[in-house]
């Protein structure tokens, strides 16, 4: 089994509690306006992963507290990531699941790679990126409308209420430079004076 990815991280301190191997999935059928993962989109892209390929990148990372998928639309990939979301569960990392969908419209689609995908959540953070409820007030989430849902007991609103909105910036060998996090993106990218790319892994 495959996973389409756009970008993987494995060690990212701002897109979860704690220190998180990230997966940035690649497709999104969603395309929410002002959406900052545009990249993200088009299906087409992207670079194929087996399952156990992403599984023993992630047994590989030390320090880590869990795994966040995001994207993208990680359901839109829903039975891979189910496959590998047990494997992480099985030697107790916590997930972390980002999607622009509503979990009640989720568990109306009575999918049960979606389901199962939910079932080793441990916190979902659902909701689309509603551009008029623009909002940095809370850690991971830029608009209003976005919910913590706490599926498991791992964590609790407690864990993450004190928490900030912070960004990562890392420049490559050959001068990529990478802004992940949450902030004001367009006003980063400004100051920053950087340009958009295609996707690179």
């Amino acid at each position: 089994m495959e996973l389409n990815v756009y970008k993987i991280l494995e060690n990212t301190c701002v897109e979860g509690p704690n220190n998180r191997f990230c997966i940035w999935v690649q497709g999104c059928k969603r395309h929410c306006e002002g959406c900052w993962a545009v990249n993200t989109w088009d299906g087409d892209k992207g670079q194929l992963f087996s399952v156990d390929e992403l599984f023993a990148q992630i047994t590989s990372t030390r320090d880590i507290d869990g795994v966040t998928f995001l994207g993208g639309e990680p359901f839109e990939q829903a039975e891979a990531l189910s496959l590998l979301a047990e494997m992480i569960k099985s030697v107790n990392l916590s997930i972390v699941t980002f999607t622009g969908y509503v979990l009640e419209d989720l568990l109306a689609l009575a999918d049960s790679n979606i389901n199962r995908l939910l079932e080793f959540t441990d916190l979902l953070i659902d909701g689309p990126f509603e551009q008029d409820k623009f909002d940095l007030k809370r850690p991971w989430v830029g608009s209003t409308n976005k919910r913590y849902i706490f599926l498991t007991d791992r964590y609790s609103f407690d864990d993450i209420k004190d928490v900030k909105n912070k960004i990562e910036v890392r420049i490559a060998k050959d001068g990529y430079i990478f802004v992940n996090g949450m902030g004001d993106f367009e006003q980063i990218q400004e100051k920053l004076c950087l340009l958009p790319v295609e996707n690179k892994l």
